[in-house]
């Protein structure tokens, strides 16, 4: 008896804050916007019939265009699977839960959860989900505001065609947050088709158009920041990781300004990872040594073979000197154990000893003798001695951080731009993913809605009986539903099978 006491107030108390707690699920719906809905609703008629008119057919062009979508990526996926090994990429996709019926009111509800969100790991390649405890505020925070402004779109619109509106919530699902909003059934089923599809498609709408703003204020950032930053002069460092090889007395420091590496120029970020993948791609680069530097530098060594097949000739206990090989006018291959830094600093790059003829002075292009995928990169980061780094390039960049902003005042922050940059990328993501996905012809998503609206609009005069066409609608909402599923099974094998 008193835990029955206690529960009657328990369950009046969340009814009154309109909370509603299960397992795994938290929901909280209020009538405090109701009045700001309404007002949004019905400002300017004509120009929101336009818009919401405007975004049916996007709905309906996304809803074919996302089966399209998914009928590609499942082949492509499929041909992966049988002719190579699951590769390294960066996959995302959402799950995305948008109806529900109680109580004669129709939920729309939209919970964004990102299932795999693959990032190649520069220490180890770890199955499954690996996303950066540092990303989570912008995934968390993208998710809820493509949930909000997709049922914002749904809200306005349906109080543009007359359907009562009962109120807005927002919902957390294990982890995830979402939002929904309350609409009138009865209403919703008494207006036409079209009708209907202005509601329907104003969720996916809404997040087209958020996902494009967000690319607009990305594309646009270097101007938008100008009066407080300038680019175009080189990579700025925000952060190294304490394990990575670019941290210690001659490494990379945050405020440090990146602008070479090697020969090649960085004038931003996207330099930055080019280098890198050129780098990585290529092989080694040499470095033009005279001949008597050569001779007074180098030191009798034993040659021996790595496993790998690659040649060694320094002592493996040596932290600044470097096996070099190098052809003599003979063509002979020959080695030598040489102090890095003072062979390579002031050298010019080179791949073969015509390169470094100058001034008829004796010279020889010589290169570092490292294992398969190792490179030697010298970072330029005046007016600091450069930066000798030994390791495979994607260490690097997976490790160091950098932004393509520089302050003009010292006051300003070097993390601003990053932190706009990031966010905007997140909500183009997931925006625009929800968009596409959200439209798939699929039980439980806005595509099932639109599909029966859809069909209901154009097929009323060619399939007389409602139930033929009701029938039509759920061979295409199993198949896209099939779809759907097979997209999200073969992604998850591949990612447990890299």
């Amino acid at each position: 008896q008193s835990s029955n006491s206690l529960k009657a107030p328990y369950e009046d108390w969340l009814l009154t804050y309109g909370l509603s707690v299960s397992p795994f699920h938290m929901r909280w719906q209020t009538a405090l916007f109701n009045r700001q809905f309404y007002s949004w609703g019905r400002w300017k008629p004509k120009f929101l019939y336009l818009w919401f008119s405007m975004g049916m057919v996007f709905g309906i062009v996304a809803m074919f265009g996302s089966v399209i979508l998914l009928g590609k990526t499942l082949m492509q996926t499929l041909t992966q699977m049988l002719t190579e090994a699951p590769r390294a990429q960066d996959d995302r996709m959402l799950q995305v839960v948008v109806s529900g019926q109680n109580d004669g009111s129709l939920y729309l509800l939209v919970s964004s959860c990102v299932c795999f969100v693959l990032l190649s790991c520069p220490h180890q390649q770890v199955p499954g989900v690996n996303l950066p405890v540092s990303q989570l505020t912008y995934f968390f925070s993208a998710i809820l505001i493509s949930g909000v402004i997709h049922e914002v779109g749904h809200g306005v619109a349906a109080i543009r065609e007359q359907v009562r509106f009962n109120g807005f919530g927002i919902f957390i699902f294990i982890v995830y947050p979402g939002a929904f909003v309350d609409l009138f059934t009865t209403h919703l089923q008494l207006i036409s088709p079209v009708q209907q599809l202005r509601i329907f498609c104003a969720g996916v709408w809404h997040n087209f158009v958020l996902g494009v703003a967000s690319f607009m204020v990305l594309f646009l950032l270097p101007a938008i920041l100008f009066p407080f930053y300038y680019t175009g002069v080189g990579a700025l460092v925000t952060e190294v990781a304490e394990d990575s090889p670019a941290n210690g007395p001659r490494g990379l420091f945050v405020g440090d300004l990146v602008t070479n590496l090697q020969d090649c120029p960085v004038c931003n970020v996207e330099d930055w990872n080019s280098c890198l993948g050129d780098i990585s791609e290529k092989s080694q680069v040499g470095y033009c040594v005279s001949a008597a530097t050569l001779q007074q530098l180098s030191f009798p060594a034993r040659v021996y073979r790595r496993l790998d097949g690659t040649v060694e000739c320094c002592s493996n206990n040596s932290l600044t000197d470097i096996c070099f090989s190098y052809n003599n006018k003979l063509d002979s291959h020959l080695y030598a154990c040489l102090p890095a830094r003072k062979v390579i600093e002031a050298s010019k790059v080179c791949r073969t000893n015509m390169d470094c003829q100058k001034d008829f002075i004796p010279s020889f292009c010589v290169t570092p003798s490292l294992e398969n995928q190792t490179r030697l990169i010298r970072v330029k980061h005046p007016p600091h001695i450069d930066m000798l780094y030994v390791g495979h390039p994607m260490h690097l960049q997976y490790t160091v951080s950098l932004s393509s902003f520089v302050p003009r005042q010292n006051f300003l922050s070097i993390d601003l731009p990053v932190v706009i940059e990031t966010f905007c990328k997140y909500l183009i993501s997931l925006s625009g993913a929800l968009a596409v996905i959200n439209a798939v012809p699929c039980f439980a998503l806005d595509g099932q809605w639109i599909l029966n609206s859809f069909l209901e609009a154009t097929l009323s005069s060619l399939i007389v009986e409602k139930q033929n066409r009701e029938l039509v609608g759920f061979l295409i909402l199993l198949s896209g539903s099939a779809l759907l599923a097979a997209n999200v099974a073969l992604g998850l094998w591949m990612v447990t099978a890299r």
